[in-house]
């Protein structure tokens, strides 16, 4: 824990820009990151790297990811696959060595289908939403925890995306989670035009309607730069879903009580998916997950999590015929 502690003592939190009740606070540093490395969407639209089931059955919450590239490529929580049979998010941050063919825990975010669209995966350049994201974030740690296994609660993911299908009045055949960001693309759009980056910005915090939602930081701007629209929009969504308050516009004060927060959080090491180690936190009414590599922390996510956010999960693996 203490590489976290001092990585969120190094970054500033610099002003806040506001669109409608999202408001997003950038987290500055100035270190330069000692590792190079792909993202998940240029690995892909590369072609340097595949994504497809683990068999012509496939199964639920894994898949099976094949890096050609000479680097390694960094695939981040919650970010979205979609075809093979059927939809799904990536249940943590994990760091594929250049060359090597890894199975990748997954959730599903299309419960109504089961048959392949293609027989690979490509990116649906989005990830799952804030709050969806971090109930999956707190059941993939406790059942680390409890069983060594990187599953999430696979049915109330699917529950989850139901209800808000329908509160955002956005109904899919397939369940999918897609629906929701297509129907409301433009005004999504609009949030991520309008939250736009600044120099030497790593990483930021999300504050909706005056309470912090969430925070993301990695180890370089460049990184930070490419996920910035997708993540933006994981948040917006859920902004988009809450009538704004009247609440005054944010100050710093709330994002420094998150980071203290998190800085108090209890921590827990486990071996990743590839390269590096896995870094779980648990602390007042939040969540968090960090990928550490020698030494330094490749990506950090954290949220507050609902009261009624869950603190278990199934440990069964959830399977289709």
């Amino acid at each position: 824990m203490q590489v976290i502690n001092e990585t969120l003592m190094e970054v500033l939190v610099g002003d806040p820009t506001l669109c409608r009740n999202l408001a997003v606070f950038p987290l500055l540093s100035g270190k330069d990151s000692r590792f190079e490395y792909l993202t998940l969407d240029e690995a892909l639209e590369s072609g340097l790297a595949e994504v497809a089931e683990v068999s012509e059955s496939g199964s639920v919450p894994e898949l099976r990811f094949v890096n050609r590239a000479e680097k390694d490529v960094l695939l981040v929580d919650g970010e979205e696959l979609v075809g093979a049979k059927q939809n799904r998010v990536l249940n943590l941050t994990i760091l594929v060595g250049a060359g090597h063919t890894v199975s990748i825990p997954v959730s599903c975010v299309e419960s109504g289908r089961w048959q392949y669209k293609s027989r690979k995966f490509t990116s649906g350049g989005k990830a799952l939403y804030s709050r969806a994201r971090a109930r999956k974030m707190a059941s993939v740690s406790f059942s680390m925890e409890a069983a060594a296994v990187r599953m999430s609660d696979q049915g109330e993911i699917w529950d989850d995306i139901a209800a808000k299908c329908e509160q955002m009045a956005a109904p899919s055949p397939t369940g999918a989670m897609d629906a929701m960001y297509e129907h409301h693309a433009e005004p999504l759009r609009g949030y991520a035009e309008t939250l736009q980056t600044v120099e030497n910005q790593a990483g930021a915090v999300f504050v909706v309607n005056g309470k912090v939602a969430g925070l993301e930081l990695f180890d370089n701007p460049r990184t930070f730069a490419r996920l910035k629209d997708k993540l933006v929009e994981s948040f917006a969504l859920d902004a988009l879903g809450e009538a704004a308050n009247d609440a005054p516009a944010p100050d710093a004060q709330v994002v420094r009580d998150f980071l203290e927060r998190l800085q108090a959080a209890q921590a827990s090491e486990h071996l990743a998916v590839d390269l590096g180690t896995d870094v779980r936190m648990t602390g007042e009414s939040l969540v968090g997950g960090a990928l550490v590599l020698d030494g330094e922390v490749v990506h950090l996510a954290a949220f507050n999590l609902d009261a009624d956010a869950p603190r278990a999960c199934g440990r069964e693996e959830v399977m289709f015929d």
